[in-house]
């Protein structure tokens, strides 16, 4: 028997107790595992993160005294809000040197952000550790790309199915959103002239991770957050040659040198989106200052 395979069954078959009794507690709904064992890309030391869906107001004491019970040590539970606005709240166990990571959503939010990905419209929120911001269709590609551990009302397996079904206009939305790529490019080649290497740094960071999401958008692919991005976008049908190479090239440089490297990577990418005259994406192009 291989160990390592044994200990990783060991290791599961813990995680979908967890989640059986986490649906035990009031106000959770349902709990998926998500990340990188969801896709079945992960180490053998990746983290287990378990998306825990709850309606309305949530029990924190059952929900503490569960994390404490399972850790075999006091853990402090952040509730909605605790740790910012888009991601709710959650907690980080270590079991047995595993790291279980209790990640809290909003069922009744993410659905509403769902109706709005379905008519085209998304947000970026400010929320602490998503540098880029957080790209509100980042709900529904979790729910999407998850793996449903229990689901006691069937909620959460009934909107998985819909997500599935990568919404036609979300897709055109942040395609024609990849015009802020070239704004942010052009704010940087001004800054890169004075030596605002932070300033460079920003702007470039940015666009680069717009055009990531545009990437996955054109083929109808959830991108989650900047994590992996860039070699999840380099790796889709017909992204520009050297794509992540010029990309790190350009944010290691921060001159403007790389500057015009960005340009050429925003340009390659308009071409894969398909951008034309008349377009959508030819209007946002006339936002961008001369």
């Amino acid at each position: 028997m291989n160990t390592e395979s044994a200990a990783e069954r060991v290791r599961a078959s813990m995680v979908d107790d967890m989640a059986a009794r986490l649906t035990a507690v009031s106000g959770v709904r349902a709990v998926a595992l998500g990340g990188s064992r969801a896709r079945s890309t992960h180490r053998p030391d990746s983290d287990w993160d378990l998306g825990v869906y709850y309606r309305g107001t949530l029990d924190l004491v059952a929900l503490t005294a569960l994390a404490s019970q399972a850790q075999g040590s006091p853990v402090e539970v952040a509730g909605p809000g605790g740790w910012g606005p888009w991601v709710d709240g959650g907690a980080w166990l270590r079991i047995d040197g595993t790291a279980v990571d209790w990640i809290l959503r909003d069922l009744d939010r993410v659905e509403s952000v769902w109706s709005d990905c379905r008519e085209g419209r998304f947000e970026v929120g400010v929320q602490p550790g998503h540098p880029l911001g957080f790209w509100s269709p980042c709900y529904p590609g979790e729910v999407a790309l998850g793996r449903v551990l229990a689901d006691p009302y069937g909620e959460l397996t009934e909107l998985q199915q819909q997500t599935r079904d990568y919404p036609e206009l979300l897709r055109r939305a942040l395609c024609d959103a990849a015009w802020e790529a070239d704004f942010s490019v052009t704010a940087a080649r001004k800054s890169a002239v004075s030596g605002d290497t932070l300033h460079v740094a920003l702007c470039l960071s940015r666009a680069f991770g717009i055009l990531a999401q545009a990437l996955h958008a054109h083929h109808r692919t959830w991108c989650l957050n900047e994590k992996g991005a860039l070699a999840a976008a380099a790796l889709l049908p017909e992204t520009p040659a050297d794509f992540a190479e010029r990309v790190g090239g350009a944010l290691r440089g921060l001159d403007s040198a790389a500057v015009e490297t960005a340009a050429s990577v925003a340009r390659d990418v308009r071409a894969v989106l398909g951008w034309e005259r008349g377009s959508a994406g030819d209007r946002a192009r006339s936002r961008i200052p001369a």
